[in-house]
């Protein structure tokens, strides 16, 4: 699959095996909608083909694969939801015509800086995980829904919107603040990866070295989780 390295692939097989498990078809169907829904997204705003390594792929489906296997479908629905809701915020945003800004001070940033937003892809964020919330909603199981007790679709849609919703914006917030970010020495150019090598190795000027945007979108899906947990009242 062009969308996958073969890490990756590998990644996205064990993450559809744990859904499948835990959730059979319905989960495969949440899994599917999310993995198409950005990668046609992000080949439509980049103009080529994503290749999400296994990382990238942990990053957004490890929470929702964990969740599967414990029976707890609110809970991995609020990751995926809150996976969609970033994915769509990030990609819907480049077609902003106004630069964003970040997310805790206003200030203006450059196009695709972490912890920058735009009204374009905030209301994309939202509608990703709109998406992922209704699909979630009708597709949820009597059994395994929200623990062992079952909620209507209501309660459900509006839970899961604001897990994805608050998921994408911890995103932001942890991407202004503590995400690592690098500089080379020689030019001032800025990067997020710290094995970048620019005139020179690149050196850390703020954040944390461990937390890149892999690490973060993982902290995303697990705020997501957790404020589709506390909604539903799988965490009793």
């Amino acid at each position: 699959m062009s969308w996958l390295t073969p890490g990756g692939l590998t990644a996205a097989l064990a993450v559809g095996a744990a859904v499948a498990w835990g959730f059979g078809w319905q989960g495969l169907v949440l899994l599917f909608a999310f993995f198409l829904s950005g990668s046609f997204l992000t080949q439509f705003a980049e103009r080529r083909a994503p290749r999400r390594t296994a990382r990238q792929v942990v990053a957004n489906g490890g929470v929702a694969a964990v969740a599967a296997l414990c029976g707890a479908w609110s809970v991995a629905a609020g990751a995926l939801a809150a996976a969609a809701a970033d994915t769509w915020a990030t990609e819907l945003g480049a077609f902003s015509p106004f630069a964003p800004r970040l997310i805790t001070t206003g200030a203006r940033v450059t196009r695709g800086a972490s912890g920058g937003i735009t009204a374009l892809g905030t209301a994309g964020g939202v509608a990703g995980a709109l998406v992922l919330a209704t699909l979630a909603a009708w597709l949820q199981p009597r059994g395994v829904a929200a623990g062992a007790v079952y909620h209507g679709r209501t309660r459900t849609l509006l839970v899961l919107t604001g897990a994805g919703v608050a998921g994408m914006l911890a995103d932001s917030v942890l991407g202004a603040t503590v995400q690592g970010k690098y500089e080379c020495p020689a030019c001032d150019a800025r990067f997020e990866r710290g094995n970048t090598v620019c005139h020179e190795a690149v050196r850390l000027t703020r954040g944390w070295r461990w937390l890149d945007n892999d690490a973060v979108n993982l902290a995303a899906t697990l705020v997501g989780a957790a404020v589709a947990g506390l909604g539903s009242g799988y965490w009793r």
